[in-house]
């Protein structure tokens, strides 16, 4: 019987140091993280601060080079503006300019899937533009209500669907070729914020499209770039 006993002990003793021998399994690896996205939307850090920006070719020039000083001028940048007609010339839709997204900031993070969802065709508010993500091409914000001074105003020259207006008034800075305190144009916001419409798109025409006059109401000139490809 004892030497049973003795014969089971050495048994348990062999398997337990069989098991305490083992390695332990290596902990599971974590998952790897998600390569940011590149941006293909930012707001102006710099402007010519008035309505003339050289038209809708000076205004992209002024898009692509900045994105080309913040590293990303591999693609094709154009600013969010519309056109009227006028001497002949079509109207042009600044929502076709921007080609089909989706689009990101400076910090990766999506502001629209696509131009639907940038303009709520089919449901309102689909985008994620706001103070927090409507940053410059260096990834900073943008001056907004509240601030000193404020610069959310953003020249488009569009309604909020993105598409020019038919109107004979002037809604953009005579096509983007005045600073004129006699002409017009319209604005978004980026923070979403201030008076009773907050689009980001069509807030409101400014006085004029000198410099005075867009400051005087909030702005500076700024535009809205978009990565085309």
């Amino acid at each position: 019987m004892l030497k049973q006993s003795l014969m089971a002990c050495a048994l348990i003793c062999l398997t337990s140091s069989a098991f305490a021998q083992q390695p332990a399994a290596p902990a599971p690896a974590a998952p790897a993280a998600a390569p940011q996205q590149p941006m293909r939307f930012f707001v102006t850090s710099a402007a010519k601060a008035s309505g003339d920006l050289g038209g809708l070719a000076g205004a992209d020039a002024i898009c692509q080079s900045l994105a080309s000083a913040a590293g990303a001028g591999d693609r094709t940048w154009h600013a969010y503006l519309s056109t009227q007609a006028t001497n002949g010339q079509p109207a042009v839709n600044a929502r076709d300019r921007i080609g089909n997204g989706p689009w990101h900031n400076a910090k990766g993070t999506q502001i629209a899937a696509n131009v639907a969802d940038l303009h709520g065709d089919n449901e309102r508010d689909r985008n994620f533009i706001n103070k927090d993500s409507s940053l410059d091409e260096k990834g900073n914000s943008v001056p907004g209500v509240g601030d000193q001074p404020n610069q959310h105003d953003i020249l488009t020259g569009s309604d909020s669907l993105g598409r020019a207006f038919t109107v004979a008034d002037d809604r953009t800075c005579r096509n983007w070729t005045s600073a004129a305190p006699t002409d017009h144009a319209i604005v978004g916001h980026t923070d979403r914020r201030g008076g009773g419409n907050v689009s980001w798109n069509s807030a409101h025409q400014t006085p004029g499209c000198d410099t005075e006059s867009l400051r005087r109401v909030g702005g500076a000139g700024r535009l809205y770039c978009f990565a085309t490809n």
